[in-house]
């Protein structure tokens, strides 16, 4: 199955990462491609400890402010083609990829061609989607979407990011 987990609101990442304790808890081997965020948070001081689990930072900071550079794209790119290569050794049975409708919607991999990936990835491996901005076709190939709708965030009260919750 494919999962999308899109929207404004908090809480992609961390639905994405329950579903890879779940899925390392049950045997299986979880690959988690992170786009996008090149520095370290909270949670990557235990995914690397829990059997089962590897992760890779594909992105050098976050760039949301302003428009990526070259280099954003170059990351991207090669976090694509690891990720293409894992799939195609069937070396993992959940592909999670965190951020990855923000890569799609600055460009930094073209949709059309992800999509295609998509499409041939083996019905073993469950895939799970991160980030806001989804294009519109990765709503038509997922199997189930989830829309994170804010509704009210203490950001808003001026509080920061604070380590532990949101980083």
């Amino acid at each position: 199955m494919i999962h999308l987990y899109t929207g404004n609101g908090k809480g992609k990442t961390t639905a994405a990462l329950g579903l890879a304790l779940r899925a390392a808890g049950a045997g299986k081997r979880v690959f988690i491609a992170i786009f996008v965020k090149g520095k370290p948070y909270s949670e990557h001081e235990l995914l690397h400890k829990i059997p089962g689990i590897t992760y890779k930072l594909y992105g050098r900071d976050c760039f949301i402010m302003h428009q990526p550079e070259p280099a954003d794209v170059k990351a991207a790119q090669h976090g694509f083609r690891e990720v293409k290569k894992i799939v195609s050794e069937q070396d993992t049975d959940m592909l999670i990829l965190d951020e990855i409708c923000i890569a799609l919607h600055y460009q930094l991999i073209n949709t059309e061609e992800f999509v295609r990936f998509l499409q041939q990835i083996p019905g073993s491996v469950e895939v799970v989607m991160t980030g806001r901005y989804a294009p519109e076709a990765l709503y038509e190939i997922s199997d189930l979407i989830t829309e994170m709708q804010e509704v009210k965030h203490y950001y808003q009260q001026g509080i920061e990011a604070r380590k532990g919750i949101e980083y």
